[in-house]
């Protein structure tokens, strides 16, 4: 399997992952295009995660990094693929024997404030997960949701605890979500973006809490961000996605020391540097991003590339080893 974890048993296994949505267009608009309108968010995407480890998952946004995040959960249905949690195919299983897994399995959102209902306090939000898989007391469920309120920095929590999330702040509400992640003592957490919505002075501080949060939970991380400084801290390895594909996949030292792919190379060209006498060395992308409607033929980096070559443009490269646990899709050396 490509971009196999070297050493260790799996916890996560995605092979070959395609999400494609149908575009809604009239009958008028489908005629000119002359064929069905699809989006094509994830494109054949393979990674492993063993347990314990933190893989980033980086890219512009429009990558499909968030899609991924969601297709590994199974909050989203594939096109085609698989994903394997444990050895089990949660594409196969039915609503209840997924429902059994759920508590495994959970979410840090990128927009706090919206993945959390207005209309709940802060407690109950956290308890949620509790009272619908029934697990522990009831009379010690809000208990054990403000010791791990006080655990995440949400102090004080009986004061906290009756607060609704318009009454917080952005930092306090990105607190709560990853509280509500961890009510249910997963084993696996997709952290899409968890310090996007975060003001810069507290983003620090939350990625302090989700390293200290893992080692003392033993948890395994898919932390998605389009912030390659933040994924060289948390990140054990990094995933490089452009267009709906993983371009470079390897341990974040060989990433920032050794980047292959010319689009790595761009993003971490791209990385602020606190001294005003070192001008950049890398040569950024042109243009946009494409649409993921009519994605480029090829290497879907070609078009933006200052290095392409008309073999870019024939047949997607594959995933090549390029290090130890290291792989590039580039046909240049």
């Amino acid at each position: 399997m490509p971009n196999d974890v070297p050493g260790g048993t799996p916890l996560l296994e995605v092979t070959d992952l395609v999400k494609e949505f149908a575009v809604r267009k009239n009958p008028f608009d489908k005629a000119l295009a002359g064929q069905d309108l699809k989006v094509h968010a994830v494109d054949g995407v393979s990674f492993s995660l063993k347990k314990g480890e933190v893989l980033g998952l980086a890219g512009e946004s429009g990558s499909g990094k968030s899609t991924t995040g969601r297709l590994a959960l199974r909050l989203l249905d594939p096109t085609s693929g698989s994903v394997k949690f444990e050895g089990t195919d949660l594409t196969t299983l039915g609503a209840e024997e997924l429902r059994l897994l759920r508590p495994r399995m959970q979410m840090v959102f990128q927009d706090p404030l919206s993945s959390l209902s207005p209309r709940m306090t802060i407690g109950a939000a956290i308890r949620h997960g509790l009272d619908i898989h029934h697990l522990g007391d009831p009379q010690d469920r809000d208990a054990k949701v403000k010791n791990l309120m006080e655990s995440v920095g949400l102090t004080p929590a009986d004061f906290l605890f009756k607060k609704y999330p318009h009454q917080i702040s952005g930092g306090q509400a990105q607190r709560v979500v990853i509280a509500r992640a961890l009510a249910l003592n997963p084993d696996f957490i997709v952290a899409d973006e968890p310090i996007a919505m975060a003001d810069v002075s507290v983003r620090a501080l939350i990625m302090e809490l989700l390293k200290k949060l893992k080692d003392e939970h033993d948890l395994t991380y898919l932390f998605i961000t389009h912030d390659l400084a933040t994924a060289k801290y948390l990140c054990d390895r990094v995933a490089v996605m452009y267009l709906g594909r993983i371009v470079e996949i390897g341990p974040k030292e060989e990433i920032f020391r050794h980047p292959h792919h010319p689009y790595t190379k761009a993003l971490l060209g791209a990385v602020p540097v606190p001294d005003p006498n070192r001008r950049r060395t890398h040569e950024l992308p042109r243009g946009e991003i494409p649409s993921a409607v009519f994605p480029p033929s090829g290497c879907h980096f070609h078009p933006r590339c200052p290095f392409a070559v008309p073999a870019c443009q024939e047949a997607r490269p594959p995933l090549k080893n390029v290090g130890t646990g290291h792989q590039s899709a580039c046909i240049l050396n």
